[in-house]
């Protein structure tokens, strides 16, 4: 039986790197009590401001918040949503010497106005062109360096389409796993989909696939599953899929070994970020394990537990141990 205390223990001795793009998330939270004479749209009352981590921030915090050392690559603007997001990220004990500042960029943020609970609307301030070459260069060569130094357990790609994760980047960083014997895992988008070749973990959502593949799915089941993985496989040579599919779980597949996973019944608040937290939690537990069923069991749970949270929010280590020990353990 698997001892989820001493494999939740070990998390403190992992070390995690997180690479792609980072934001800020902003909430305004109000009240709606009138429609504006000015135009008919709700007037929003504005009680407070709340900033959270966002994007690949929100894969590290998750990587932290279960106590693996987490070091982050990116790239933001030299401005004010920068310092509140750098603080934030260091509030919660990660790494980030290794964000560059840049004057040609700004600092992604979306802006989430909230009223009764409810989004009314959502302002995205973001710049989503390819970083200069040099900034690029930059990445790569201090990743080289800390890979060679540090032989972190994990590189966790966590692609937004915002220009962090060039095809430059991604090749020549993924080599450099594969020369140190590290473990990586890609959360894609469909601008690069297919640029990841060769890694142990591609984690797509089932829309992203059928995106990408230019597929259309009668029935979501495990043979229909298999020929995803095989189509991927033809292109990627990856190691692994693992496919969120919404309501009906994770699907995993290495070699002949697959499975769908189904989800347990949760009230679900907000699904935003739960495919950050499926992905840190995967990678986390398949880079201390080797064991891809137990990774994508406990994504699969993890995944669950922050969709019962409004925005983005980590994963809660002591409620994913219990539910881990009760669903799967048990």
């Amino acid at each position: 039986m698997m001892k989820f205390d001493a494999l939740f223990a070990g998390f403190s001795k992992m070390k995690v790197v997180v690479i792609g793009d980072v934001m800020l998330d902003t909430y305004w939270w109000g009240r709606v009590d009138r429609i504006s004479p000015e135009a008919p749209v709700p007037v929003v009352a504005l009680d407070k401001k709340e900033y959270r981590i966002g994007g690949a921030g929100n894969v590290a915090l998750n990587t932290a918040a279960l106590g693996a050392a987490t070091t982050l690559f990116s790239i933001v603007g030299d401005d004010d949503d920068a310092e509140i997001l750098l603080n934030l990220l260091q509030q919660q004990h990660i790494d980030t010497k290794y964000i560059i500042k840049s004057t040609d960029r700004i600092t992604t943020n979306k802006i989430r106005i909230v009223g009764k609970s409810q989004q009314m609307m959502r302002l995205d301030s973001e710049v989503t062109h390819d970083i200069a070459a040099d900034e690029a260069t930059a990445i790569i060569s201090s990743f080289k360096a800390y890979a060679k130094r540090y032989q972190p357990n994990v590189v966790i790609f966590e692609d937004y389409n915002k220009g962090i994760l060039t095809a430059g980047v991604i090749t020549e960083i993924i080599a450099v796993c594969k020369e140190h014997g590290i473990a990586t895992a890609v959360d894609p988008k469909r601008k690069n989909f297919f640029t990841y070749q060769d890694v142990d973990i591609f984690k797509p959502n089932l829309k992203e696939v059928k995106e990408g593949l230019n597929l259309l799915l009668e029935s979501v089941d495990e043979p229909a599953m298999r020929d995803v993985h095989e189509a991927l496989q033809k292109v990627l040579q990856h190691k692994i899929s693992l496919i969120t599919l919404s309501e009906k779980g994770v699907f995993f597949q290495k070699g002949s070994q697959s499975r769908i996973i189904p989800s347990h019944l949760r009230n679900i608040a907000d699904v935003s970020g739960a495919g950050d937290t499926v992905i840190a939690v995967a990678a986390l537990v398949y880079a201390a394990t080797n064991d891809i069923k137990l990774a994508a069991e406990t994504a699969n749970i993890a995944g669950g537990l922050v969709c019962e949270e409004v925005g983005t929010a980590a994963i809660n280590k002591q409620r994913l141990l219990e539910e881990c020990t009760e669903l799967i353990a048990g």
